[in-house]
């Protein structure tokens, strides 16, 4: 943590040494000390050291300065530090002007001028101040700030970037926090560019991009080699696993990642029948420990990317990002996961989120803190967010078209929601209509297959309804069921374009696409088993058939 400071202005250069050194001399182990002194620098330096997350405890200002005399700076310095103690540097003359500052601007002391000794009139006066704001310090969060509104998509699309890439921020309402307000004014930050981030040099970027958050906080490297050995597309945990894999045994490897690493995984508040964790672990935390261990092994990592085409030539596969950059490998292991379906109903698609989350959006539930719930689906996943919310919100409400969980959702958690009391199953239930006014606030729901509804308070929902395959980008020359998931191994034998497409004598391999040297893992992969076990462990077997098709080229 970065000592707090002391900062004192006087246009007069001799008084300020005398000050400065008496200072140095009695807090600099505790304090930074630092001067100026211009009042215009001052205040640009107020600014920068507000944004880069300093802390100054005590102002010393001289009162008669040609720029803006004490008090008038004070007042200014309090808009940036208005926690900070205030003293004002004054000559006998001028201690009329501070008597009246005492009550203007909260003055927290006026000091005559000389002040000889320090250890009689400078110490104990300024001991005593720095005492008294101890008390009421808050060390200031160091890192990214994001500020916005909570209802803003684009908030929350920040927000889910920042936590899914493991990057630590400090989230700042500006409808609630004074903090934000502040931040917010002294920039001269417009309501239309919100959402704004700080970062800890003291730069700030308003309404980004994802692509120019990731360049500020460095996820896009530049890459190291010409030519990759294996190119992994998806970061869920298919593809985490084939990168360790991979990297571990020597191949040159790149994980692509168009968005977060972890995959709809990374999202799960609680994992708890994954080999080895007996109490589980989160998706952040598995994830986390996963881009560990394939960074330590030589995984380079590029996100956000989206991945636009694969083409073949020379013998090379060549990867077509979506700026038009491309990336020569000899193989490619697709690990692109799926996404969840959109709930085609009234109203969802307008608070989308600003109240309604796709997914389990885990940075969304502090907010959800008191409030009225909506969870849709009965996988593992919806089982997985409801317990994870019923310890903030008031109530959780899973609504499923079923009658109950058995068919759907592991023993384990329908054993946990059954004990949880403010958790509530609405079997052979539908939402029928989202209402609000700029954020959700109401649904209607009512039984499937009527026309009967009733509406209800609903602060947030949270939608799990089956999974599409992440497969519009991919070419022809890659077998697709009707679905969208990528057939792989015997199975793509079946279809009638495999034989256009498959030009080498041998059959493609388990995992191996209709395109040699192409294969894919994980839940993109059809008749999958939807498991990160089984995720994990196709991840790593698809990098043995990449060895076994790069000992045959």
């Amino acid at each position: 943590m970065n000592e707090p400071i002391i900062f004192s202005i006087d246009d007069d250069i001799q008084v300020l040494r005398a000050l400065n050194r008496d200072l140095k001399a009695q807090y600099r182990k505790e304090y930074k000390i630092l001067s100026t002194p211009s009042v215009q620098e001052a205040l640009d330096s107020l600014l920068e050291l507000k944004n880069k997350g300093e802390t100054i405890a005590l102002f010393i200002a001289d009162q008669r300065m040609p720029e803006m005399d004490g008090v008038s700076f004070l007042v200014k310095a309090t808009e940036f530090y208005p926690e900070a103690k205030r003293v004002l540097l004054t000559a006998y003359s001028d201690t009329d002007a501070a008597i009246k500052a005492i009550n203007e601007v909260r003055l927290d002391y006026y000091l005559m001028k000389p002040w000889d000794p320090p250890e009689d009139k400078l110490f104990p006066v300024i001991d005593d101040l720095l005492d008294e704001w101890q008390h009421s310090y808050q060390p200031d969060f160091k890192g990214i700030k994001l500020i916005g509104y909570q209802f803003s998509p684009k908030s929350h699309t920040i927000k889910e970037f920042l936590a899914g890439n493991l990057i630590p921020y400090q989230w700042l309402d500006v409808e609630k926090s004074k903090e934000a307000k502040q931040y917010v004014d002294i920039n001269q930050i417009k309501t239309k560019d919100l959402p704004a981030v700080f970062f800890e040099d003291g730069t700030s970027i308003q309404s980004p991009t994802l692509r120019e958050l990731a360049d500020k906080v460095g996820l896009t490297p530049i890459l190291k080699n010409d030519v990759y050995d294996v190119v992994i597309i998806g970061a869920g945990p298919a593809g985490l696993a084939a990168s360790v894999y991979g990297a571990s045994e020597g191949l040159k490897t790149l994980l692509i990642e168009r968005y977060a690493p972890g995959g709809q995984a990374g999202t799960s508040s609680r994992i708890e029948n994954y080999l080895g964790f007996p109490s589980g672990l989160s998706g952040s935390e598995l994830t986390r420990r996963a881009i560990t261990q394939a960074t330590r092994f030589g995984t380079e990592f590029l996100s956000p990317q989206d991945v636009k085409a694969i083409h073949e030539k020379d013998g090379y596969k060549r990867i077509v990002l979506d700026g038009g950059e491309e990336i020569n490998t000899r193989t490619v292991v697709i690990t692109t996961g799926v996404d969840y379906r959109k709930l085609e109903t009234k109203g969802v698609e307008d608070f989308t989120g600003a109240g309604i989350y796709y997914g389990a959006a885990m940075t969304e539930a502090a907010s959800c803190k008191d409030k009225e719930v909506y969870i849709v689906g009965g996988g593992n996943s919806a089982g997985q967010a409801a317990m994870y919310l019923a310890k903030f919100a008031r109530h959780v409400y899973i609504v499923i078209r079923k009658e109950d969980l058995t068919s759907s959702m592991s023993s384990y958690l329908i054993d946990q929601i059954s004990v949880t009391s403010n958790i509530q199953i609405l079997g052979k239930t539908e939402i029928k209509e989202a209402l609000g006014d700029g954020k959700l606030e109401q649904v209607k729901i009512g039984p499937i297959n009527s026309d009967e509804s009733e509406t209800k308070q609903a602060d947030a929902l949270y939608i799990f309804i089956g999974a599409r395959p992440y497969t519009d980008w991919i070419g022809q020359e890659i077998i697709r069921n009707d679905k969208g998931f990528i057939e792989t191994g015997r199975d793509v034998k079946s279809y009638h374009a495999f034989g256009k497409i498959w030009k080498l004598q041998r059959d493609p391999y388990l995992l191996e696409t209709s395109a040699h040297g192409i294969f894919a893992a994980g839940d993109v992969r059809a008749n999958a088993m939807n498991r990160v076990a089984s995720a994990v462990g196709e991840g790593s077997m698809a990098i043995s058939f990449v060895h076994k098709y790069l000992a045959e080229v």
